[in-house]
């Protein structure tokens, strides 16, 4: 199917573009927060106007200054943008009129060869509507004047958008056919840095510095036929340490994403140890019913010998025993080990979490379970396994019918999952199972 048509907006930090993406996503899945240069990374929300569909993105803004590594690398993330942008939406303060960094962006513009609108923002008034007058020295044929935060001629400027990318009329988006992989885990594990080696491209802004990454980034990638969206992701902290207002947001942001996604990468830090702000957030993926990947990052960095790798394993699942039913990979993002091996396993779990079993595989299993281990009399009462159906996917859900479900004790209920698990292969998914008398 053909993709959407990409509408970029850019600009120099602090005239509005977040807010803008957000009035026309209508939600807040940027964060706009007065601080300049809030935005660091690009942010994709697909967009429908009037039965015409087209992918919109926000960017960093744009800072001329190269002393400051972010800022080189926000730089980075708006020359990408325009690469792949069908059109750009320059945007402007019109209060602020003309400075040199908005000279720059039309230099980069007219590189591009990027069909492009000129947005001046805040204009909240039509008395107001001169000051977009100077502007027009910059020579474009689009000049749309506007309130972001008002949503003042919103409409206006988007049918223009639309006539410009003259994107296909009900368009049907393909998006539920896609993997959605979220990479979470603890600031500075190197999150960005496997996104980026999976992509083949710098997808995220990665540096040195904790917490760089602060919205959660969407980008594509195909394997093995099947189409991928990557969700890198803000570090997870612990509540307490959460200070920032924007960091706050970022949580959130990170939280969504894991709700939105169907396989979640928790990323540790082989350095820096199993931690238990990492065992916390595994716990948050589990009962939150994704299909789970732990992967162990910045391998390289330890000395090893033949068992290291059994051992970190080993001690990983002493202390938090759920982990021997999800797959552990050992990578590292700076040498690429193993990272060709973390799709294969996506596909692997999501298979496993998504896959419906017919219901007389489910018997059979429970046949096997009871031959070796019959449920043990509670009470004086013989609890006696009926028969058992699969009543739900992503996770799997089975429910198993007898004569006294409240009676069945944790530790048989614990058995019958892990017969499930090995006689479903179900590696890497929780397992949801439910008792009912009959």
């Amino acid at each position: 199917m053909k993709p959407l048509p990409v509408v970029a907006i850019i600009g120099r930090p602090n005239v509005g573009k977040s807010t803008l993406f957000n009035r026309i996503v209508q939600s807040r899945n940027a964060i706009v927060d007065k601080e300049e240069g809030i935005t660091r990374d690009r942010k994709y929300e697909n967009v429908e106007w009037n039965g015409k569909f087209f992918t919109l993105v926000d960017t960093g803004g744009y800072i001329q200054k190269k002393s400051d590594i972010i800022d080189i690398a926000i730089r980075e993330q708006v020359k990408y943008a325009l690469e792949e942008a069908s059109v750009i939406l320059f945007m402007v303060d019109a209060r602020d009129g003309i400075v040199a960094t908005d000279e720059i962006i039309v230099k980069m513009i007219r590189e591009s060869g990027k069909p492009a609108i000129l947005i001046a923002n805040k204009i909240d008034t039509n008395e107001m509507e001169p000051l977009t007058n100077e502007f027009y020295r910059f020579g474009f044929q689009d000049i749309h004047s506007l309130s972001a935060l008002a949503g003042r001629k919103i409409g206006d400027m988007l049918d223009q958008v639309v006539d410009a990318v003259g994107s296909l009329k009900n368009h049907n988006d393909d998006n539920e056919n896609n993997i959605r992989v979220a990479i979470v885990g603890c600031p500075n594990v190197g999150k960005s840095s496997i996104t980026n080696r999976l992509l083949g491209k710098k997808a995220s802004i990665v540096t040195d510095v904790p917490g760089t990454t602060r919205d959660s980034i969407d980008s594509k990638m195909r394997f093995n036929g099947r189409d991928f969206i990557l969700v890198d992701t803000a570090g997870l902290r612990k509540k307490s340490k959460i200070k920032e207002r924007v960091e706050f947001y970022s949580t959130l942001r990170t939280r969504r994403a894991l709700d939105l996604s169907d396989v979640v990468f928790v990323v540790t830090d082989a350095h820096e140890g199993f931690r238990k702000q990492d065992q916390q957030i595994i716990e948050e993926v589990i009962i939150s019913g994704k299909s789970l990947i732990v992967v162990v990052n910045k391998w390289d960095l330890i000395e090893k010998n033949n068992d290291t790798l059994y051992e970190t394993k080993k001690m990983m699942i002493y202390r938090y025993a759920s982990l021997k039913d999800y797959p552990i990979l050992f990578v590292s993002a700076k040498t690429n080990q193993r990272i060709s091996s973390m799709m294969k396993e996506c596909e692997e779990v999501f298979h496993a979490w998504s896959q419906k079993y017919p219901t007389s595989r489910i018997n059979t299993i429970i046949e096997n379970a009871l031959s070796q281990l019959s449920p043990p009399a509670v009470r004086g009462k013989h609890i006696r396994l009926k028969y058992g159906t699969q009543t739900g996917t992503r996770p799997p859900r089975i429910c198993i019918y007898c004569n006294f479900p409240q009676l069945i004790p944790a530790s048989y209920k614990n058995f019958l999952e892990n017969q499930f698990r090995i006689g479903l292969n179900l590696s890497g998914t929780p397992l949801k199972l439910q008792f009912k008398r009959s």
